[in-house]
C-alpha cells in the first residue's frame, strides 16, 4: 500500500482519484489574498491587552498568529529542515513506515483517511504521538540522524507555549488562568508533519479540504517560502500568508465546546500549487482521553444555556475518525 505515497515520484498528471467534483473544488480565484489576520505579540508587557486581543481573535476568527512566542527561531528552522530531509528519503525507506491505520501512534500515510474517503487529498504526512516523549521517541524514525533530537526539542517548546496560550484564553473567558489546562487533564500531544508535493492541477484538488480540528489547540509552523493555509471568515476563504518568526494558533473543537460556543473552532483548508512543494508542522494539544468535556459551568446561565452535552475526548475522537474529513462539523453531533 505504500505505493499510495505521492512524495515518492514527480507527477505530470493529476490521477483521477484526486479530482474533486466541480462543486467541491477550491475556486482559487475567489480567495481573498490580503485579508487582515489577527496578530498577537506575546512579549507585550500589557497582559490585559494580550488577553483582550486573543479573546477578540478567538471570537471573530478562531485563529491568530503569535510573535515573540518563545520557541527559538533556530529550532523552528531546524524542525522545518529535518522535515524536508525526511520526505526526501528514498521511497523504500519511507515504505517501511507506511500505514493507513488511524489508530497507530506513529505512521507515515497519505491523504487523510484512505480507508473511508472516496476522493483523495494531495498530501503525505508523518503522524507522531509526542507525550510523554520518553514513551514514544524510541519508535520514531531514526533517519535523518537528527530527527529524534530536533523534533523532541521542538515538541517540548511547543507544549509549553500551548499551556501559556491556554492561560490567556482562560482569562479572556473570565475563568481562572489555569482552568483550561486543569480541566483537560494530562494532555496528549500529537504532531502531523504535512508534505504537499508540487501538484499538476491545484485547481482540481486539495492538500486538505475544509475541516475543523478535533483537539483543543493547534500550533502550526508554516513553510516560510510557500503559502497554502486558508481559513473561512464570513463565508469567504482568506489566505493566511507566512509571517516571519510567527506561529499560527487554531482554536479546536474542544475549546469551542468548553467556551459554550463563544469561541469558534476555525474552518480551514490546505491548497496546493504547481510551482513548488510545501511543508507544514501541526502540533495538537489533546485532552486526556477519559476527561469529561463540556461548557465551563461559569459560562452556563439562564440566558446562555449549555450548547453541548458532556462527553469524553475518547468518544469524540473515535467519532471524528469514523467520518470523512469534509462532513458536517463533528461537534454538531454533541449538541444538547
Amino acid at each position: 500500500m505504500a505505493e499510495q505515497l505521492i512524495s515518492t515520484a514527480e507527477h505530470d498528471r493529476l490521477p483521477d482519484s484526486y479530482v474533486r467534483p466541480e462543486t467541491q473544488r477550491p475556486r482559487l480565484r475567489e480567495v481573498v489574498p490580503d485579508a487582515e489576520i489577527p496578530v498577537v505579540d506575546l512579549a507585550d508587557p500589557d497582559r490585559a491587552a494580550v488577553v483582550a486581543r486573543v479573546a477578540e481573535a478567538c471570537r471573530t476568527h478562531g485563529f491568530f498568529q503569535v510573535l515573540n512566542h518563545g520557541v527559538p527561531e533556530e529550532l523552528t528552522a531546524a524542525m522545518m529542515s529535518v522535515a524536508y530531509e525526511f520526505f526526501r528519503l528514498p521511497a523504500e525507506e519511507k515504505a517501511k513506515l507506511y500505514s493507513d491505520d488511524p489508530g497507530k501512534k506513529m505512521r507515515l500515510s497519505t491523504s487523510f483517511n484512505v480507508r473511508k474517503e472516496t476522493v483523495h487529498n494531495w498530501r503525505d504526512y508523518l503522524r507522531l504521538h509526542c507525550h510523554p516523549l520518553e514513551h514514544y521517541v524510541p519508535d520514531w524514525p531514526d533517519n535523518p540522524p537528527s530527527f529524534r533530537e530536533t523534533v523532541s526539542a521542538y515538541c517540548r517548546e511547543v507544549r509549553e507555549l500551548g499551556f501559556r496560550i491556554y492561560g490567556v484564553i482562560s482569562e479572556g473567558l473570565g475563568l481562572d488562568g489555569g482552568y483550561i489546562k486543569e480541566t483537560l487533564g494530562e494532555q496528549e500531544q500529537h504532531m502531523a508533519v504535512n508534505f504537499y508535493p508540487r501538484c499538476p492541477a491545484p485547481e482540481l484538488t486539495y492538500g486538505l479540504p475544509a475541516h475543523t480540528d478535533p483537539n483543543a489547540l493547534t500550533i502550526l509552523l508554516m513553510d516560510q517560502q510557500v503559502a497554502g493555509l486558508q481559513v473561512l471568515k464570513d463565508g469567504r476563504w482568506i489566505a493566511v500568508n507566512p509571517r516571519p518568526s510567527s506561529l499560527v494558533v487554531n482554536i479546536g473543537d474542544q475549546l469551542q465546546a468548553l467556551s459554550n460556543g463563544r469561541y469558534k473552532s476555525v474552518w480551514h483548508r490546505a491548497v496546493v500549487n504547481s510551482d513548488r512543494p510545501r511543508m507544514s508542522v501541526a502540533s495538537f494539544l489533546c485532552p486526556c482521553n477519559d476527561v469529561r468535556i463540556g461548557p465551563a459551568a461559569k459560562l452556563v446561565t439562564g440566558d446562555t444555556p449549555a450548547v453541548y452535552r458532556d462527553y469524553t475526548y475518547a468518544e469524540y475522537y473515535a467519532k471524528f475518525w469514523s467520518r470523512n474529513l469534509d462532513q458536517e462539523h463533528c461537534l454538531e453531533l454533541f449538541r444538547t
